[in-house]
C-alpha cells in the first residue's frame, strides 16, 4: 500500500479535527500537529490558507462518504446502507465521547468564512441524496418519491447525529434508524406491490 502524502495527511487531519471541534476552533497549527507535518508545509500545499484547507477537506470527506454510500447501495441496498452508516457514526460518537460528527457539517454550519467550503458541503449533500434516490428509483419507486425519501433520510440522519452529540446519547440515532428503515421498507414494498399488479 502506498504511503499517503503530507497533503493527504493534512486533509485527513483537518476533516477529523473539524468534525470534532468545528472549523473556527481548529487552527492551522492544530492540523499540522495532528498530521505530523513539517511547519510551513501547510502554505506550500494550501496557498489559499485555511479557507482552501476547509474547502478541500470538506470536499474530500464528502467524496469519501459518497463512495461508502455508493458501495453500500450496490452491495446491500438502501435500508442496509443507512443502517451501516448510522452504526458507523454511532461507534464514532461513543469512541470520541460524543465529539465526532459528520465531517461535512462543520463547513455547512460555519461556512460564511469560506463560501467555497459551504458550496462543497452543499454539493456533498446533493450527491448523497442523488445516489440514494437513484438506488430507490432503480428498485421501483417513482422518481419524485425517491428524491423525497432520499432527502428525508439524509436530513433525519444528520439531525439525529447533532441531537445525539448534544444529548450525549445515541438514542436519537437509534430511533431515527428504526424509523428510516421502516419508511424505506414500506416504500419499497409498496413499489413491489404496484409492479406485481
Amino acid at each position: 500500500m502506498a504511503r499517503s502524502t503530507a497533503r493527504e495527511d493534512m486533509l485527513r487531519s483537518a476533516a477529523l479535527l473539524f468534525r470534532e471541534r468545528g472549523v473556527e476552533a481548529t487552527s492551522l497549527a492544530d492540523v499540522i500537529d495532528h498530521a505530523g507535518a513539517p511547519r510551513g508545509s501547510i502554505y506550500h500545499h494550501f496557498p489559499g490558507g485555511k479557507p482552501q484547507l476547509v474547502e478541500e477537506a470538506t470536499r474530500t470527506a464528502g467524496a469519501l462518504m459518497g463512495s461508502m454510500i455508493s458501495a453500500g447501495l450496490a452491495a446491500s441496498g438502501p435500508a442496509e446502507t443507512l443502517r451501516a452508516l448510522i452504526a458507523d457514526f454511532r461507534d464514532q460518537l461513543v469512541a470520541t465521547d460524543y465529539a465526532a460528527g459528520c465531517p461535512v457539517v462543520p463547513a455547512a454550519l460555519e461556512g460564511s468564512a469560506s463560501p467555497a467550503a459551504l458550496a462543497a458541503a452543499g454539493e456533498s449533500f446533493t450527491s448523497w441524496e442523488d445516489t440514494i434516490a437513484a438506488s430507490l428509483w432503480q428498485r421501483g419507486l417513482a422518481q419524485e418519491r425517491s428524491r423525497s425519501l432520499a432527502t428525508m433520510a439524509i436530513a433525519a440522519f444528520e439531525g439525529a447525529l447533532m441531537i445525539a452529540k448534544a444529548q450525549r446519547s445515541t438514542r436519537a440515532l437509534d430511533r431515527t434508524e428504526a424509523e428510516l428503515i421502516r419508511w424505506i421498507d414500506a416504500a419499497l414494498e409498496g413499489a413491489d406491490s404496484v409492479r406485481a399488479h
